[in-house]
């Protein structure tokens, strides 16, 4: 006998935003980094393709949470898009199927989970790597990551102040309006990038250049720094001499040697990849330590994995079932 496909769930943005405060993603990142670090996970290189004004990349991974889940995240980034088309920087959608037998579950607009996943790992790795008394945030790059990024460390981290920092001044200081009203926290536009991170205890950086601009001269000592924009290899942030000497900690090892931070350290050859701490999830099962001296720079190099994508996924499917959100579709209407 054959069995039908049953009803796809259908998620759009708007009902994705609703579902999960950062508070949930957090959960759902350190449960993705947690099966990794204890084999139940496989992560597959993700696939780039390069276009003329951006670019598209394919991540996809098995994950086992309260059941095994496996998804495909195929995104579109156009960096030029808000300015040229009013289109969002980052576009697509997520694919998560059960993988026990291969259905398709949902199809998932991704924007909401690719920046929440993204400054999830970053507030995780925080609770690691930065300093318990954490005060000062620095973010650099103020668009919609920077804001995710500053609202998922705000629930780690004990912050008063907030400096940022974009290579549009006008456009730090909308952030800085918005950001301050929202968290109801001190947030400073400043013109250089170590304006806003010299006096710094958590450095983010959130931009796509190709380009680094984070120095060792901009970082003290004691410093977390979240590397996040680097998720192709043409992409850098962190000057390769400031990861010398740092404890370096990755999201994923495999990955980041090819497209991350760490790749162009490796490449300039400063560092080797033996000159890593961790994976984060070996500090989220106790395998390896985060922080062990107040002084020490921690870098926490994301170059953004598919098990944050199938954790949030699930979690935000999950969400929709039991607030009965979204529309469902027979697959072969698809």
């Amino acid at each position: 006998m054959t069995v039908a496909p049953g009803p796809v769930l259908i998620l759009r943005r708007t009902e994705v935003a609703a579902l999960m405060n950062p508070a949930e993603y957090l959960a759902a990142a350190e449960a993705a980094f947690r099966s990794y670090a204890s084999g139940d996970a496989e992560v597959p290189m993700p696939m780039h393709i390069p276009v003329q004004s951006g670019g598209f990349h394919a991540k996809g991974a098995l994950v086992i949470l309260e059941r095994a889940y496996v998804a495909v995240k195929l995104n579109g980034n156009f960096p030029g898009n808000p300015q040229r088309h009013g289109l969002p920087t980052i576009q697509g959608v997520v694919l998560l199927c059960d993988a026990t037998n291969g259905s398709l579950l949902a199809v998932i607009d991704s924007i909401e989970i690719t920046s929440r996943r993204t400054a999830a790992a970053s507030a995780l790795a925080a609770r690691y790597l930065a300093r318990a008394d954490a005060s000062c945030a620095a973010i650099c790059g103020c668009g919609d990551q920077g804001r995710a990024q500053l609202t998922a460390l705000a629930e780690v981290a004990p912050l008063r102040q907030v400096r940022v920092w974009d290579i549009d001044l006008e456009k730090a200081r909308v952030f800085a309006h918005e950001m301050q009203k929202a968290l109801e926290l001190e947030v400073l536009a400043v013109p250089t990038v170590r304006d806003a991170t010299w006096q710094s205890d958590i450095v983010v950086t959130a931009t796509s250049t190709q380009t680094p601009f984070l120095t060792p001269a901009c970082v003290s000592p004691g410093t977390f720094v979240a590397a996040i924009g680097a998720d192709n290899p043409a992409k850098s942030e962190l000057a390769p001499e400031l990861l010398v000497g740092s404890k370096i900690v990755v999201d994923v090892l495999a990955q980041c040697v090819v497209m991350g931070d760490l790749h162009h350290a490796i490449d300039a050859g400063l560092i080797t990849s033996a000159d890593v701490h961790a994976d984060l999830g070996e500090l989220v099962i106790g395998r390896k330590p985060g922080r062990t001296n107040p002084g020490e720079i921690t870098v926490f190099d994301s170059t953004g994995v598919a098990i944050q994508d199938v954790a949030s996924a699930a979690w935000t499917y999950q969400r929709a079932l039991d607030c009965n959100v979204g529309t469902f579709i027979p697959l072969g209407a698809l």
